[in-house]
């Protein structure tokens, strides 16, 4: 089965857009893999964020609770950094991620949002 390591801007934006990602993804025959450093860093900004990115966060905390995925720990506080050594060391890992630092650094392939609406593995 495919993995893909979803970053947070990837969820804030699937959630800002109304998309349910995991659906959509395990429709897709894909594992979501979610860094514990990524839910880390919706914590903080569900406690210092402002308005719609705090209820933004708050909501994909809530979804992250009671939906099945995989948790892993990257083992850097960088999130970036984390997932680009994930995925150089696994080149079938799909990187589900709007950073387009992490998308120029590595050669894997992308799970991106197109027209706002729906999730395409380029």
């Amino acid at each position: 089965m495919k993995q893909a390591i979803l970053d947070t801007n990837f969820i804030m934006t699937c959630i800002r857009n109304k998309i349910d990602f995991f659906e959509e993804i395990t429709f897709m025959g894909i594992r979501a893999l979610i860094p514990l450093q990524v839910i880390d860093e919706l914590r903080k900004i569900s406690r210092m964020g402002k308005g719609k990115f705090k209820d933004q966060a708050k909501f994909a905390l809530s979804l992250l609770e009671n939906t099945k995925f995989n948790r892993i720990d990257l083992y850097t506080r960088n999130v970036d950094e984390g997932i680009l050594k994930l995925a150089r060391e696994n080149k079938n890992l799909i990187i589900a991620t709007l950073d387009r630092g992490i998308k120029n650094r590595t050669e894997n392939q992308k799970l991106v949002i197109r027209d706002k609406k729906k999730l395409e593995i380029i």
